[in-house]
């Protein structure tokens, strides 16, 4: 729920979807977070106040949010990791494939990331992941692909030949990341139920992938836009900023108060 300029970041993800032609979307929740439900729900209060003031800019953008698509919650119990979030949404997802957002991963791409993907998906008939080539030294912090040499499926699209989550540096199988987007099959659900928890308690995604590569096969696309890992304090920073200079009506004048700054004297005052 952390802003980026003047929106939750949760509600980048939400737009994501709905700009990519998802009709619903299951929220996965954890205990204490109220607040992304009552973000997207419907606040006559809050409407009722802003129409008796003639707010109506502010009117149009609440009712915006609670009219973007269809929702519906599921919680999830433990953080018992991404796998099992996944997992818990089984009963609502049906028998039909799904999109997975992480919502921290923001992406800013023309056409979306998720209709990227959907696009591949619709091509190919199977899984696909969103991928990104990321430094060596920073690989470990991802679930990284091996791909399929001789599998020649167009620009930027690969067959994954196995997965790794969160590989050490000389252990990684390539610089292609798996990054917080996935289109996936119904049949994951399985593959996630018989996958064992890691060492620390989870169920990773990634390692039902793993599994679910045993019976058909899975695609990965290097999604084309500008991500921000919103999940650390400098790309949380780095969002803020690019966000802003995005903005009509904050470019200009957000650009010169950056351009006024003394970086150095800043720098020197740490």
């Amino acid at each position: 729920m952390l802003p980026l300029v003047d929106k939750p970041i949760i509600q980048y993800g939400v737009e994501e979807a709905v700009a990519s032609g998802v009709d619903n979307i299951i929220l996965v929740t954890g205990r204490g977070k109220n607040a992304i439900e009552d973000h997207f729900d419907v606040s006559v209060e809050l409407e009722t106040f802003l129409e008796a003031r003639g707010k109506r800019e502010q009117l149009a953008e609440v009712r915006k949010i609670s009219n973007m698509i269809n929702f519906a919650y599921v919680r999830q119990g433990e953080p018992l990791g991404l796998g099992h979030a996944v997992l818990v949404a089984r009963e609502l997802v049906g028998n039909e494939p799904f999109a997975v957002i992480l919502a921290d991963d923001v992406i800013d791409a023309n056409p979306p990331a998720v209709r990227q993907l959907i696009d591949v998906f619709q091509r190919l008939e199977g899984p696909v992941l969103a991928v990104e080539r990321v430094p060596r030294d920073d690989i470990s912090n991802y679930g990284v692909i091996a791909i399929e040499p001789n599998a020649r499926l167009g620009d930027g699209i690969y067959q994954v030949r196995d997965l790794v989550e969160k590989p050490p540096r000389e252990e990684a199988p390539s610089d292609l990341a798996i990054i917080g987007r996935y289109v996936l099959t119904p049949d994951i659900f399985p593959a996630l139920a018989a996958t064992t928890s890691d060492r620390t308690g989870e169920i990773q995604l990634t390692n039902g992938l793993r599994e679910l590569l045993k019976t058909r096969p899975i695609y990965a696309y290097e999604v084309k836009g500008v991500r921000h890992d919103t999940g650390n304090k400098l790309g949380f920073l780095k969002a803020v900023v690019y966000f802003a200079l995005r903005r009509p009506d904050l470019a200009d004048q957000f650009s010169a108060y950056l351009t006024s700054l003394d970086l150095q004297a800043l720098s020197a005052k740490r």
